[in-house]
């Protein structure tokens, strides 16, 4: 009896995630709200700007989109993973892997995001790579190389343990 009533808690608590997921909703509203403003900026400035500054600001905007697509991971794949199914059938326009991607999947896609956006972060600072310290650049290249071995890792280990485990 006891054992079913902490077993009924424990089940019903997966729902506390759920505000965690309404918050990352407004986390994507503020990315697209910085990537309307970044939008203006080039729109206003695109005809006195260098190809260089122009460059920067399209890669601003291509970093907030990866950065938003991976909020949409997160809250699809973690709420169908952890809270509760999502009904596909009312959406005619749900994309297939929503709906198929595991908990080693989302890790993974997470990771790639990861390093999509660290790249980004890169090529950046290279864009602008005379207004940028030696040090401050040696970080992003550090920081950029961990998180490729981290996923190279993570992948290698969760195809070990797939084989392992038929």
């Amino acid at each position: 009896m006891i054992e079913r009533a902490l077993e009924k808690v424990l089940f019903a608590s997966r729902w506390l995630l759920a505000p965690l997921y309404l918050g990352l909703i407004v986390g994507l509203i503020a990315l697209l709200v910085k990537s309307g403003q970044e939008l203006i900026h080039i729109g206003t400035t695109m005809l006195t700007a260098s190809e260089s500054d122009i460059i920067l600001a399209v890669l601003g905007m291509i970093d907030l989109t990866l950065t938003g697509s991976l909020i949409i991971i997160v809250i699809f794949s973690g709420y169908e993973n952890f809270v509760s199914r999502i009904d596909a059938t009312k959406h005619p326009d749900w994309p297939e892997w929503m709906a198929k991607i595991d908990f080693t999947g989302l890790k993974l896609k997470l990771l790639s995001s990861i390093v999509a956006i660290s790249a980004i972060q890169l090529l950046r600072a290279f864009m602008n790579i005379q207004n940028i310290p030696d040090r401050e650049l040696a970080w992003y290249v550090g920081i950029h190389l961990t998180f490729v071995v981290s996923g190279l890792l993570m992948a290698l280990g969760d195809k070990i343990s797939g084989e392992a485990g038929h």
